[in-house]
């Protein structure tokens, strides 16, 4: 009992430790994704681009100078974690069948 409270005491920290004082949740969705993100005027703490319609594809996000990699998922988080005092837009793609479904779903910041 006590190890689990130690680890869900330390957990907890963790998480207090990562995110932002007083984060901003905002979404924008398209016609096929939709992009939110978590952030605290522009210090982002993640980037999430999920699909409408539940179907995998090949899904990324970017901001400023921060591309991620492309995953096959219907739906990911992207842990970011800073600050870029220049960048307003946090924007996420989707491609499916090596075409690009949908791109520029942007939320701004």
């Amino acid at each position: 009992m006590r190890k689990s409270a130690t680890l869900l005491a330390a957990l907890g920290l963790a998480l207090a430790a990562a995110s932002p004082a007083n984060a901003q949740v905002d979404s924008q969705c398209g016609k096929y994704i939709c992009v939110m993100t978590a952030h605290h005027n522009r210090f982002v703490q993640d980037i999430t681009v999920q699909t409408k319609d539940g179907l995998p594809g090949v899904l990324r996000s970017y901001w400023g100078d921060f591309h991620s990699n492309k995953v096959n998922a219907a739906s990911h988080r992207w842990g970011v974690g800073y600050e870029q005092a220049g960048s307003k837009l946090v924007c996420g793609g989707l491609e499916r069948d090596g075409r690009t479904i949908e791109d520029g779903i942007c939320v701004t910041i």
